[in-house]
């Protein structure tokens, strides 16, 4: 495709959860996805860098809407209270309008944290973070029943640990996963017909085989089927002139250790557990734990899961501080602990007046995050080398003073977990690999510069690069940069004047509803406890 100085009026996003550049790079280059080689022949391509962390409930947001967290509102998949309590995070806990809120009609499928569905124009089936195909979980809501109808037994999801133990049969099943995505998009496509201006679909499939599986010859042929899925793609955007974007999340990289980044705090006295006394202390000179009780129950067929949903989430939560554990919420003794961190390396300072029991004085917490940072570094192995990177919050999240202090992540080899144990490291279990910074982003159309290379494209630069591309207004607040070194120099994006426009977003509040079986699939995958 030969770059010209006519202009796409629409685009198409196929994300693909997960997916680093070192592989793309090195299989396109080799011959084996032909696809991906044709689509960094016929236009511009790169490194794509995503949040801190790099994980998906940031970086899908920070892709659909161009803002960093700070400005989206989403820092993980659960949101911390002041009364250090958490709930998931869902669609209407993102305050920046995505491209689907900009553009219509518009087709948004399988995309992390959408659910519940927005009232589009055009069609929505909400992604990772849908408690239950049960629920509703499509716009209109009749999609729902045409889905059923095509695809028996679609689901959002695999259950991990059931296949802990017999890893054989996973790629097996990530396949059927893959096929009924797949399916679900063409679905999409009809429903679409000629008449959209975004199309907007991920599969998250790449991001869960390679948790487990992180061996060459079966990533191989899983990515040989992202590009056979990516050319039917290329086929349905070019008969309809629009521009592509292949984009990733975040990358991926094996892991040898984990590191128990709560342990570190409590090792040097900015963390204190609760100490077992009154209902706590009888049940663990009983010894009853949380562990022994949940084992029971299942040996009865009560799971945790059931109880959780079944219970309402203030009793649960109550209940589960009196019992003895290893939870980084409900074991950590607030009117003692300076630091702690929640999700996936979120560490907050433990501030008198952010949190109900904080103990530090908000003037101190420029220090302690001081100290804090070179507790982090100073983390090593065995051969005297850093284990964890550090960074600053107010660096991060600027515009955000509820924003985590700091983000702690695991460098190289090692993956950073927040439960409270009483070793800093730990084995890898059943996990093979975890996220990396560098993903990818490709991009093919009437009016991109074949064979460009793409440099220091981050996550934010995505919305607006797609929206001037085609000839949209960027929302004023944007801190993507429009990527110009994937037009070509003779196409009008390249000779047009970025446009800006004033946007309004919102909290649109919490969602009552039972996310228990989300959270059996986050914990499968090592991200919650």
């Amino acid at each position: 495709m030969s770059g010209s100085s006519t202009t796409s009026e629409r685009a198409f996003v196929l994300g693909l959860d997960g997916v680093p550049w070192r592989l793309i790079d090195r299989w396109s280059e080799a011959g084996e996805l032909p696809n991906f080689a044709r689509m960094r022949e016929e236009g511009a391509s790169g490194v794509l860098e995503s949040t801190r962390p790099p994980t998906t409930p940031l970086a899908w947001p920070s892709i659909a809407t161009g803002v960093w967290p700070d400005k989206h509102g989403i820092y993980g998949f659960q949101r911390l209270s002041e009364e250090y309590t958490q709930r998931m995070y869902t669609s209407r806990d993102r305050r920046q309008p995505a491209l689907w809120d900009l553009l219509s009609p518009a087709h948004v499928g399988n995309v992390p944290m959408t659910y519940p569905a927005s009232e589009v124009d055009g069609t929505m089936v909400t992604g990772m973070m849908t408690p239950s195909t049960e629920r509703e979980f499509t716009h209109p809501p009749e999609l729902q029943s045409k889905l059923e109808e095509r695809i028996p037994e679609y689901r959002i999801s695999l259950d991990y640990p059931e296949y802990a133990d017999r890893l054989e049969e996973f790629p097996a099943a990530v396949d059927d996963m893959l096929s009924k995505r797949r399916e679900l998009m063409r679905l999409q496509m009809e429903e679409a017909g000629d008449d959209w201006q975004l199309f907007f679909f991920v599969y998250t499939a790449p991001d869960r085989f390679q948790h487990l599986v992180w061996e060459m010859d079966p990533l191989l042929e899983h990515y040989k089927r992202l590009d056979e899925i990516l050319g039917e793609v290329i086929e349905y955007a070019d008969a309809r002139g629009a521009d592509l974007y292949v984009v990733s999340d975040h990358g991926f990289g094996p892991i040898e250790t984990l590191v128990y980044v709560n342990r570190v705090l409590e090792r040097e006295g900015y963390l204190f557990r609760q100490e077992n006394e009154g209902t706590r202390g009888a049940l663990a000179s009983l010894g009853i734990s949380r562990d022994t009780i949940t084992n029971t129950l299942e040996r009865v067929g009560i799971s945790e899961e059931v109880l959780v949903s079944t219970l309402p989430r203030r009793l649960v939560d109550s209940v589960a501080e009196q019992i003895p554990g290893d939870h980084a919420l409900y074991d950590v003794d607030y009117e003692r602990t300076v630091a702690f961190v929640h999700g996936a390396g979120n560490c907050y300072i433990n501030d008198a007046e952010r949190f109900d029991h904080g103990v530090v004085d908000p003037g101190d917490v420029p220090t302690i995050k001081a100290e804090l940072v070179d507790v982090f570094e100073s983390v090593t192995d065995g051969d005297g080398d850093r284990v964890l990177e550090v960074f600053d919050g107010d660096e991060l999240f600027p515009t955000d003073d509820r924003s985590p202090d700091l983000v702690v992540n695991g460098r190289d080899g090692y993956d950073s977990r927040n439960a409270i144990t009483d070793e800093t490291f730990g084995e890898t279990g059943t996990y093979a690999a975890s996220h990396r910074s560098e993903g990818i982003v490709l991009c093919r159309g009437p009016s991109i510069d074949p064979g460009a290379t793409l440099r220091s494209a981050r996550v934010v630069d995505v919305a607006p690069t797609l929206l001037h591309g085609i000839g949209e207004p960027i929302p004023e607040n944007t801190d993507g940069r429009v990527l110009f070194d994937a037009f070509d120099e003779r196409a009008a994006p390249s000779r047009t004047k970025v446009e800006r426009t004033a946007v309004s977003g919102g909290d649109g509040g919490e969602v009552e509803e039972d996310f228990s079986d989300v959270e059996d699939r986050l914990k499968g995958l090592g991200y919650m406890e």
